[in-house]
């Protein structure tokens, strides 16, 4: 049971914004800045990325949500994104990839592990300054997400289809209004 009211038992972090409408906007903005705006990186690697984040901090609705993102995304290779949450060593990942990942893996735990030997591999494999930012800012905003979403205790829906409906949202649409239910009175 979540420790805040929730507007119509809605999950993660999509009843969150719907209940504190005044926070929706600006993370949402940010979201769509790094998740869906320039970047040397795919939508589909920043999706893998956070689902790779969401999956290590043990948040099951971000994880989830984002892995769902992903599999739209890659298409035909959307059998990687569950290879990367099940064993990333073992996923068939390019090494730029893989090095961004270890870069993801570290800010999740303590930004200060990173290590200019973690920078220079991502760059040995081809990573440049912005993938490098983008990684390392998705990898932030996405512990902070999931502490959000755990830290008040919210739904986690255990129906798969639930999180394959908000993946193709994301994908498609990015992040926004279109998860709310309208307000009381009916204004979004």
């Amino acid at each position: 049971m979540p420790h805040v009211s929730l507007p119509g038992g809605q999950p993660g972090i999509i009843g969150l914004l719907a209940a504190f409408r005044a926070s929706e906007r600006p993370l949402n903005d940010l979201a769509n800045a790094v998740m869906h705006g320039p970047s040397t990186l795919t939508a589909a690697e920043r999706e893998l990325i956070a689902a790779f984040v969401s999956r290590g901090n043990e948040c099951e609705f971000c994880c989830n949500s984002h892995a769902a993102a992903a599999r739209h995304l890659y298409g035909p290779r959307a059998a990687l994104v569950d290879a990367v949450l099940a064993d990333p060593a073992a996923a068939d990942l390019d090494d730029e990839m893989r090095a961004l990942l270890a870069i993801a893996a570290k800010v999740r735990r303590d930004g200060r592990l990173v290590t200019a030997d973690d920078v220079r591999r991502a760059r040995d494999a081809g990573a440049d300054d912005r993938a490098i930012h983008d990684t390392v800012l998705i990898a932030a905003m996405f512990s902070m997400f999931n502490r959000y979403v755990d830290g008040l205790a919210t739904v986690a829906p255990a129906d798969p289809a639930v999180y394959d409906e908000i993946g193709a949202r994301i994908a498609t649409k990015g992040y926004g209004s279109q998860f709310r239910t309208p307000a009381p009175g009916g204004t979004p």
